[in-house]
């Protein structure tokens, strides 16, 4: 029986680990944009020009 509180208690500090982690990264601002990301793929790329073909 002791050991289901032992468990329960070592699950509730991880739990909490995680939460503060996750905390700690919506603080820092890790999902400030999570738009672009998924819009970059579909825009072109025009820094990079076009390969030339050799002769």
């Amino acid at each position: 029986m002791t050991v289901i509180f032992l468990l329960i208690a070592v699950g509730a500090v991880v739990a909490g680990g995680f939460l503060a982690a996750f905390a700690w990264a919506v603080r820092s601002g890790q999902f400030d944009d999570t738009t672009t990301p998924a819009v970059r793929v579909l825009l072109d790329d025009t820094a990079r020009p076009a390969p030339q073909p050799k002769p």
